[in-house]
């Protein structure tokens, strides 16, 4: 007995189809409504994003939601705040989410993102603080980003310094994997600025992950800068002291270059570094320097902070005397004891303000201070103009030997030239 032979009724064939004809339009109506209504697309995505975050995100400009190979949604003008804060914590002029259809089937259970772009987005440091103190302690879920992350011209505000065009490519981001990217931007106070391109390396985008970061750094003063090609690394941190980063190890080849001067050196930097309420710090601080004829050879501890100023601290050793200085007189000058040193500035961040100096060896001691830009500027001309630096203070010594004669209960007292005001 053969099988009957499958059914031909043209009416049977239609209803067959029915469903899924019906199932097609009904879906291109549906993206025909969502696509020719962005606004209402970014009323949703946004309204969504608030829950979650606690936040207040508007979006002024013409929203766009584009369907054609994977949903798109772009924000123009966005602005975002916490409820009932003067201040925005963040602003930008585009905002682009790509998705993948796969995203939107999950309905939330994956967060997988193709692609995120940031036009001019503007950070403000205590804004973004305020609202983290907020959160739960519990860290954040994070997306992938298959396509990764462009931030371009974004800036970063703390208070009396910014970081201005800011320029961010991650190529892809994961949250369970190590994220390398490359990172640009100028970093300005009132009187100084500091551009930098760097390659940054994240072991895991976490609290307490290792960071590594290497390039190219220069700082820029009115009459002097110094470049710089260097590495740094250390570890995240996120707490009530601030953001920052734990264990900083910084090194570099560096160049002081002003006036008539231009001499190589090393630096290296360690310490804890920490931004809070407009304020970064280094506190401990240690500071080595390898200089070679101007520039000393320093080993020092002590504690850094900017705001409006900068306040510096620093107590160590010089290793030697350095042959461009003024010579010191005997026995000072052949001694080999250790010579201690004590820095203490507060001023402009070019160091152009007064610095405190206290200098010990051998029964001698100098407690006093100086203008950096006034002595640099004495070494270019000490040949041709007086053989004394322009120090301010006191030098202290059980004897000293000067010209063949020995003096004993040296007191010496540096002052400033008068100006033609106090002559007056």
């Amino acid at each position: 007995m053969s099988d009957a032979p499958a059914s031909t009724d043209p009416a049977t064939a239609r209803r067959r189809r029915w469903p899924w004809a019906l199932a097609a339009v009904a879906l291109l109506l549906a993206f025909s409504y969502w696509a020719t209504r962005p606004a209402r697309v970014s009323t949703v995505v946004l309204s969504r994003v608030e829950a979650a975050l606690g936040l207040e995100i508007t979006a002024a400009g013409a929203s766009e939601y584009r369907l054609r190979n994977e949903p798109t949604l772009v924000l123009r003008d966005v602005v975002v705040r916490q409820p009932g804060a003067e201040t925005p914590l963040l602003r930008a002029e585009r905002i682009l989410l790509s998705l993948p259809w796969s995203t939107l089937r999950a309905a939330g259970a994956e967060l997988v993102v193709r692609r995120v772009e940031l036009d001019a987005p503007q950070l403000d440091l205590s804004a973004y603080q305020a609202w983290q103190a907020t959160r739960p302690p519990a860290p954040p879920r994070l997306p992938t980003l298959t396509d990764g992350l462009a931030v371009s011209d974004g800036r970063i505000g703390g208070g009396s310094w910014s970081i201005d065009g800011v320029d961010i490519d991650v190529p892809s981001f994961h949250p369970d994997r190590a994220v390398a990217g490359k990172v640009s931007g100028r970093y300005r106070t009132a009187r100084l600025a500091v551009p930098f391109t760097l390659q940054a390396a994240l072991t895991r985008p976490a609290r307490g992950a290792g960071l590594g970061l290497s390039g190219g750094i220069e700082v820029q003063a009115d009459t002097w800068r110094l470049p710089m090609a260097a590495t740094a690394s250390g570890r995240l941190h996120e707490g009530d002291d601030g953001l920052g980063l734990d264990g900083l190890r910084y090194a570099a080849d560096a160049r002081y270059v002003g006036g008539e001067v231009d001499e190589a050196f090393a630096l290296g930097i360690a310490g804890r570094l920490r931004y809070r309420e407009g304020r970064l710090t280094l506190d401990p601080l240690g500071v080595a320097v390898d200089g070679h004829t101007l520039i000393p050879e320093l080993d020092a501890g002590g504690r850094l902070s900017l705001d409006d100023a900068l306040a510096l601290q620093l107590e160590g050793t010089l290793a030697r005397w350095p042959a461009t200085w003024p010579a010191l007189p005997e026995p000072l000058a052949s001694s080999d004891s250790p010579l201690p040193i004590a820095l203490r500035y507060r001023g402009a961040p070019d160091l152009s303000g007064d610095t405190g100096l206290q200098l010990e060896r051998d029964g001698a001691r100098f407690d006093g201070g100086f203008r950096l830009p006034e002595v640099l500027a004495w070494l270019q001309v000490r040949d041709t103009d007086t053989p004394l630096p322009p120090l301010r203070g006191r030098l202290e010594a059980r004897r000293l030997e000067i010209a063949g004669a020995q003096m004993h209960g040296v007191v010496v007292e540096f002052e400033d030239e008068p100006s033609p005001a106090d002559i007056q």
